[in-house]
């Protein structure tokens, strides 16, 4: 089974990238999950909302 799977990372903690809030796997929804440079990185529905246009300013056209 694949490290990165979810089913994997239960009761595991999990931190917002930016601000450091910490919850325990798996994140609510609310929150941003994004892979740069190979690394899971998740945003906290604040930090998410707070850079939103950052975020959907590197999604490829296609995504529109």
């Amino acid at each position: 089974m694949n490290s990165d799977s979810p089913d994997d990372a239960s009761d595991v903690p999990v931190s917002c990238a930016r601000c450091g809030t910490t919850v325990t796997a798996p994140p609510p929804l609310t929150w941003t999950c994004s892979v740069e440079n190979g690394e899971r990185r998740y945003l906290c529905d604040a930090c998410g909302r707070e850079n939103l246009r950052a975020i959907e300013g590197r999604l490829d056209s296609a995504w529109w």
